[in-house]
């Protein structure tokens, strides 16, 4: 099944040591942003923009070569001149000059860099070259990158906003990860719309390092994050994300968009991230054995998540099937998600165990209908309104 799912990498040799190394990204103190102008479209500047008036303003440090300040905060001409120690460098310069600065990273940065430089392998064969060497030079310090072509990283419950989108997403308890930037626009400007917050808002890019297994880990264990989103068009390294999703499915739902069922599609989305999006059947059979639950629809990603969001975790497969007719639909349907039926409830019967209880029993079991109606739906954390699907 791995083989199946997994696109021939070269340069998955940077060390992989689990979700604690992404502290270094999404728990930090510090950001350093390189290649920051105050031309406009800048790439840094964009970034600086978004984290000057959040909590973490006063600790971000530009680093520009040609010029003393960058929009009132004084600038660096490398990052081994900033004083402070640095948690997360942000790469918003030339592919091309990338690797060094990776190179000059692995002596005064933490762990952490986010690349947001296009020009890389889904360029060609020089930007595949360009990756080796970013992954060499990642190697050699141990570091964790979010890599390039992507749009960013978001963690609004302490400001972190190192992407390129306009606007910051609203604090919640969704973890989001896109392999598609436009997506990831998307998705922002109608969580704004409809009040939707998230516990991280991620673009992974081309996964040069940090893949779904790494990030679906570190949700699994912030207590912020109540579900996992994800908007996938190759499986990458197809181990991490199995054994990952595995264990963390068991206590937070993982629901993913996969895009590629026809060859067509997977043709498009192989060609946008340079990666085999795998067998649709095989990825049906690997989904179903992780319980990562599939949707066809953006719309239904946000849906579902506020289904689960407002239930129990089931503890088994037993189902009990009530319903006002002969309910013949429902078994079938039962059979296709494997679930089995147990035998009749005690509690619908009379004490002589022949006769079904009554309505009054069942409305007995029945959680209080007004506590329901009062209790706010988990994809509008911290605000009013109601919302619609992208």
């Amino acid at each position: 099944m791995t083989r199946a799912l997994c696109s021939p990498d070269l340069t998955r040799d940077v060390p992989q040591s689990g979700a604690a190394r992404l502290d270094s990204i999404f728990v930090l103190r510090t950001v350093a942003l390189i290649g920051v102008t105050e031309r406009a479209g800048n790439m840094g500047r964009t970034v600086i923009e978004s984290l000057a008036g959040s909590p973490l303003g006063e600790s971000v440090f530009p680093v520009n070569l040609n010029r003393p300040s960058v929009l009132g905060l004084k600038s660096h001409p490398s990052i081994g001149a900033v004083l402070r120690w640095v948690d997360l460098a942000v790469i918003a310069t030339p592919a091309p000059t990338v690797p060094d600065l990776v190179g000059a990273c692995v002596e005064s940065v933490g762990r952490g860099v986010v690349i947001l430089s296009a020009g890389f392998e889904e360029s060609g064969l020089e930007g595949a070259a360009l990756e080796r060497r970013v992954a060499e030079q990642a190697r050699r310090g141990r570091m964790r990158i979010v890599e390039p072509n992507c749009l960013g990283v978001m963690n609004p419950w302490n400001g972190l906003d190192a992407t390129l989108a306009s606007a910051t997403a609203r604090p919640g308890s969704i973890g989001f990860l896109s392999q598609s930037g436009t997506l990831c626009t998307a998705v922002l400007d109608w969580s704004l719309r409809a009040n939707v917050g998230f516990s991280a808002f991620v673009s992974v890019g081309s996964m040069l390092d940090v893949g779904w297994g790494d990030l679906i880990d570190h949700l699994g264990d912030d207590p912020r994050t109540e579900s996992i989103l994800i908007y996938m068009e190759s499986v990458g390294d197809a181990r991490s994300f199995l054994s990952a999703a595995r264990e963390v499915a068991l206590a937070k739902p993982i629901i993913v968009l996969k895009a590629g069922r026809t060859q067509a599609a997977a043709a498009a989305a192989a060609a946008h991230t340079w990666g085999l999006t795998g067998s649709d059947e095989v990825l049906d059979a690997a989904f179903r054995r992780c319980t990562v639950l599939r949707v066809d629809r953006i719309a239904e990603l946000f849906s579902m998540a506020g289904v689960l969001g407002l239930q129990l975790r089931p503890r088994g497969p037993w189902l009990t099937i009530l319903t006002n007719a002969g309910g013949g639909r429902r078994p079938d349907r039962r059979f296709s998600y494997r679930l089995r039926r147990r035998a009749e409830p005690a509690f619908l019967r009379d004490k002589g165990g022949t006769r079904p209880g009554s309505a009054a029993q069942l409305e007995s079991r029945q959680p209080d209908r007004s506590a329901r109606r009062r209790r706010p739906r988990p994809l509008r954390r911290g605000a009013e309104g109601r919302h619609e699907g992208p």
